[in-house]
């Protein structure tokens, strides 16, 4: 809705072209405005993320909009689709930053595309918050890089003890994505977690971003015998191994599939089915929670798009809140200064209450959810 126009210059000689005139609804940025930045990956495969975290920033700057805006000056949000890959996203940030004069940036969502785009920010002294990204790299890049999510080390661990104590899990099974620093390091808090109880590992494997076919690994993961198993991935992965452990290799109904939120798109029972059903993921939030910050925010996400949030859309608005609160609190949009705000923030977020520690990561909580009738169902809340 209030997209800045982009600046396209010619394929060939030297004259740059004419603005591009704004989509249909959108409107271009005018002097004095505060332009925010969003790094989101708005197709390929984690596009449902994006999409869901572009619009929960949507929504956010509609209703500070509508309030005046911050120090009195419209806010104006300019996405960039990263393609879900490394390349795009710091191709993205730099679009942002060099030519939209970005004085903020939220995202990536992924922790790989983050980290591949944090560098240029910091290098820049543009503060980029990430919504979503949970590996404890992404905000060692920098005293610029912050994060509304909590952090793998966190959620492996969440998961390793609700294997252990909730499901009485002895023996497990790891499964992770060798090209997703996500991935593996949720792999690894767990492998150290779990073992720590008096659990044991009993089968490690590993597959490749992009792969569809998993039988041959759910096959030797299955003759190892594992309580449960244990597979930090994206939804567009873990939908397709959920689908063949069931129907291809046949993985008994009592060995319960374990994740993280990467699990969390509608798309997952799409690709899943209800193979989906009967086994559980850490998440940031549940629309369940009673809280008046979730309830707020649900009324006004389902009255604008008719749809209830995710996981990723709530920890976008709350990323972009955090960016919104420090100018207000910095009294300008400067970087050094913003920096320092958004360092200082408290907030009771959507997400729960973030405060950040000496890393620039929140301390939150964490929830369980069980997937029942290829829907997400609350299950507990694990504090820190």
């Amino acid at each position: 809705m209030l997209l800045i126009a982009s600046l396209i210059f010619a394929a060939c000689g030297t004259k740059p072209a004419e603005p591009a005139a704004p989509a249909a609804g959108e409107q271009p940025a005018a002097e004095g405005d505060i332009i925010i930045g969003g790094i989101l990956p708005m197709t390929g495969a984690i596009a449902t993320f994006g999409q869901s975290s572009k619009k929960g920033v949507d929504l956010l700057v509609e209703q500070v909009n509508a309030q005046g805006g911050v120090l009195g000056r419209k806010v104006v949000f300019v996405a960039e689709d990263t393609k879900s890959t490394q390349a795009d996203s710091a191709t993205a940030i730099q679009k942002l930053i060099q030519q939209d004069k970005v004085v903020a940036v939220v995202g990536e969502v992924a922790s790989s595309n983050s980290l591949a785009a944090g560098p240029i920010a910091q290098d820049a002294k543009v503060p980029m918050v990430s919504g979503s990204s949970t590996n404890p790299a992404v905000t060692e890049v920098g005293d610029y890089i912050f994060r509304a999510a909590f952090i793998d080390p966190f959620q492996g661990a969440v998961m390793a003890n609700f294997a252990s104590k909730d499901l009485k899990a002895v023996k497990a099974a790891i499964m992770t994505d060798a090209n997703s620093d996500y991935s593996i390091g949720l792999g690894n808090v767990f492998k150290e977690v779990f073992t720590a109880n008096g659990g044991s590992i009993v089968s490690e494997v590993s597959f490749v971003s992009g792969d569809t076919d998993f039988n041959t690994i759910l096959t030797t993961v299955k003759n190892a015998k594992p309580d449960v198993v244990f597979v930090p991935s994206y939804y567009d992965t873990v939908g397709l191994i959920l689908n063949q452990a069931k129907n291809n290799v046949g993985f008994p109904a009592e060995v319960k599939f374990l994740g993280g939120d990467g699990w969390d798109s509608p798309a997952l029972f799409e690709l899943a089915g209800d193979a989906a059903d009967g086994h559980y993921f850490s998440n940031h939030y549940s629309p369940d929670v009673d809280s008046p910050e979730v309830k707020a925010f649900i009324d006004a996400y389902q009255a604008k798009y008719n749809e209830v949030p995710d996981a990723l859309a709530a920890l976008a608005y709350d990323a972009a809140n955090m960016i919104l609160k420090g100018i207000e609190k910095a009294g300008t949009t400067e970087g050094p200064a913003l920096r320092d705000a958004i360092a200082a923030i408290e907030l009771n977020a959507v997400t729960g209450k973030i405060k950040l520690n000496e890393k620039r990561d929140p301390v939150k909580s964490a929830v369980v959810i069980i997937v029942e009738d290829q829907k997400q169902k609350y299950f507990t809340t694990v504090n820190p």
